[in-house]
């Protein structure tokens, strides 16, 4: 793995070539990756063979930088996972779709995680009509999800409801207007693969 792969600050372009994947969620970066495949700056060359442990590290990343958590966050996600029936993988993906941050990105009410983020952050949306900034949060079935009172002019907020309006949604949300819900938890065929989950419960199994 290289030292950009796990800086905060690292190009976000040399980042998704890297991974082979898209994300961050912009589709600046679908169009990077149909236009030049493999890692940034190899030249075209042969990528050289990537151990287990590096397999396992490059799976870790995608998923860390796709929802935008700590290594101390998803290492809590799995932890709570592994106690959970079923398969740990996958409820650890629910826990990280189930995010406030995750679910406003998937809503359509934010273009990309980070800038659900950071409008979070600033207050800007309620859960079951009470303001709520902390991004991390998880929401539960029934839970509404919408834009706050006072920040419904906000023109990138308009903007994106307006957009979202006319884009499917994920069939365990809905949306009307400014206002989500959360109809039940996402099935793991439901949630968008950016990296081999099994992995990554390998790696924190060990």
């Amino acid at each position: 793995m290289s030292k950009n792969t796990n800086r905060k600050n690292a190009p976000k372009g040399k980042m998704v070539r890297r991974f082979g994947v898209n994300v961050f969620g912009n589709t600046k970066y679908d169009r990077l990756l149909a236009k030049k495949s493999g890692a940034a700056g190899k030249g075209g060359k042969r990528p050289a063979k990537v151990s287990i442990y590096g397999q396992q590290l490059l799976e870790k990343q995608k998923i860390r930088f796709a929802y935008g958590v700590s290594e101390k966050q998803l290492l809590a996600a799995f932890a709570k996972a592994k106690k959970q029936p079923g398969v740990t993988g996958h409820n650890m993906l629910v826990l990280l779709e189930s995010r406030l941050d995750n679910v406003v990105y998937r809503l359509g009410l934010c273009s990309t995680r980070p800038q659900a983020r950071q409008l979070v952050c600033h207050g800007h949306f309620t859960v079951n009509d009470r303001k709520l900034d902390i991004p991390s949060a998880i929401v539960k079935p029934g839970d509404v999800i919408a834009v706050a009172e006072g920040s419904r002019d906000v023109k990138i907020l308009k903007e994106n409801a307006e957009i979202a309006s006319a884009v499917s949604k994920p069939a365990w949300l809905s949306l009307n207007g400014m206002v989500g819900k959360v109809e039940r938890l996402p099935e793991r065929q439901e949630i968008p693969t950016i990296a081999d989950e099994q992995i990554v419960v390998e790696f924190y199994s060990r």
